[in-house]
């Protein structure tokens, strides 16, 4: 397993030791070990499976009262994966960073507590998995505008498929401070 740091601290690139030949592969998704030695003490306690379809972008998600510390990886299909810093005390609060997660590449992204995060599907569909350390809790879930000026994002599509929140959420500069983490 190789671990790389990326531009936002505590944000970290996973690629995992794949293990393949002509009947497909195998790789060692989690570690509890190895991922503590990461930052990720909290325990694992709920993990969430979604499906989408190309140009589906869902986000940008992050939970107030109930942060969660996330491991994410994709089973079938590629996204863009991207974290925003919504760190009132961090250097680097109000930037993002974004990588290319498919089950071709095997690759994870930890993003702890205080990111707001999202993707998009570029394949046909995407399965997409969630590892997080606190239980999803309807009333905390907060979001950031996915297409916030100020973020200036690129999420490589220029229409998305949106919900009905993801499409309402305000910039970042609207939320007030005691709604960041």
């Amino acid at each position: 397993m190789q671990v790389f740091d990326t531009k936002l601290a505590g944000l970290k690139l996973i690629k995992p030791k794949a293990f393949g030949d002509a009947r497909g592969f195998f790789f060692e998704g989690f570690q509890e070990e190895r991922y503590q030695a990461l930052g990720m003490t909290d325990p694992i306690v709920q993990l969430n499976f979604s499906r989408s379809t190309k140009n589906v972008l869902r986000g940008l998600h992050y939970q107030l009262a109930k942060p969660q510390d996330k491991l994410v990886t994709v089973t079938r299909g590629k996204v863009w994966d991207v974290a925003v810093d919504i760190r009132t005390d961090s250097p680097t609060f109000g930037q993002w960073d974004a990588y290319e997660l498919s089950d071709e590449n095997h690759w994870q992204l930890y993003i702890p507590k205080g990111f707001a995060h999202g993707f998009i599907v570029l394949s046909d569909e995407a399965d997409f998995c969630y590892a997080c350390t606190d239980y999803y809790d309807p009333a905390s879930e907060k979001g950031v505008l996915w297409s916030d000026p100020a973020l200036n994002i690129s999420w490589q599509i220029q229409d998305p498929i949106l919900s009905a929140k993801d499409k309402v959420y305000p910039c970042l500069k609207d939320i007030p401070k005691d709604e960041l983490l």
